[in-house]
């Protein structure tokens, strides 16, 4: 004797969610709890890496020079800089090795802008992938700041050839550049997670960001000394404000590493650590809260 055993029928007044979550039924697309959230990007890190080879590899493909130039644009920024800033402006004054002090301040800046401008395209640059995919949406501006963060590296190339022929020393000091550019990264990524989700609601946001950019980068003591500068500004709240610009700290956090006569102040780490760790945490669970809304439309 043969016995069926039947499913239990679903009440008629049962809610499609009632019914859903009695069968361990979730929502396609749904926002994951945080720490899921963070499990499931961690499992995406081969991807973030194999995403950001792939997008240096073809990111030059169709000009003359390909990946030089990573290391073409910003000398030559640096060029344009030190002829209207150090020559004719002369900024340079009372600042020793002026040239390098220059280029790495373009060099650090050039990443951390290049990050959060990359990060505010991540995910409208690919909404081919959020809409037939599902992964952590984060995964995107994850990798564009890993795309910057290998762009950096390999503008060491170029950099410390600069440096060293301009009469710096290797020494100790120089270890201290790990650090200050891991915590530049964490910051630059805090942004870039914020700008993608602005981004991904208002597309014009790419457009407007340059020019928000550039200001900061002229506020942020790249061609120019804060502390020569604050000695002819009267107001104690702009001193301050240039001196705790998160722009400034992290290139000051590098030039005080590679290059002598410069100090390396205590609170220019201890605020390198607390603008990395708010504005990523702030930035992180910004752009997870709004996780079911990219690629939609």
């Amino acid at each position: 004797m043969t016995s069926v055993q039947a499913t239990a029928p679903v009440p008629a007044s049962s809610s499609a969610a009632e019914t859903a979550a009695r069968y361990g039924m979730a929502r396609a697309g749904a926002r994951p709890p945080l720490l899921t959230y963070i499990r499931d990007l961690w499992g995406r890190r081969y991807f973030v890496v194999a995403f950001a080879r792939a997008y240096n590899a073809i990111g030059y493909s169709s000009s003359f020079l390909g990946q030089f130039w990573q290391l073409l644009t910003p000398l030559l920024n640096a060029a344009v800089y030190y002829l209207i800033f150090g020559l004719i402006l002369k900024t340079s004054r009372g600042i020793p090795n002026y040239i390098s002090f220059l280029v790495v301040g373009i060099f650090v800046f050039y990443y951390m802008q290049s990050s959060i401008l990359a990060g505010s395209r991540a995910v409208t640059a690919n909404l081919g992938l959020t809409r037939s995919l599902h992964f952590p949406r984060a995964t995107l501006p994850v990798a564009t700041t890993v795309i910057a963060l290998q762009q950096l590296l390999t503008s060491l190339v170029v950099l410390v050839p600069i440096i060293l022929l301009n009469g710096e020393r290797p020494s100790l000091r120089w270890l201290l550049v790990v650090p200050a550019v891991a915590l530049e990264s964490f910051f630059a990524l805090g942004c870039a997670l914020i700008f993608a989700r602005v981004g991904a609601r208002i597309p014009d946001t790419s457009q407007i960001l340059p020019f928000m950019l550039r200001t900061w980068l002229y506020i942020s003591g790249i061609f120019y000394s804060i502390t020569i500068f604050s000695e002819h500004i009267h107001s104690e709240l702009v001193r301050r404000l240039l001196e705790i610009n998160p722009g400034a700290v992290y290139v000051e956090l590098v030039r005080d590493a590679l290059l002598k006569h410069r100090d390396t102040f205590r609170v220019q780490w201890q605020l390198g650590v607390v603008w990395a760790v708010v504005m990523f945490i702030v930035g992180f669970i910004f752009f997870w809260r709004a996780e079911e809304e990219y690629g939609r439309g």
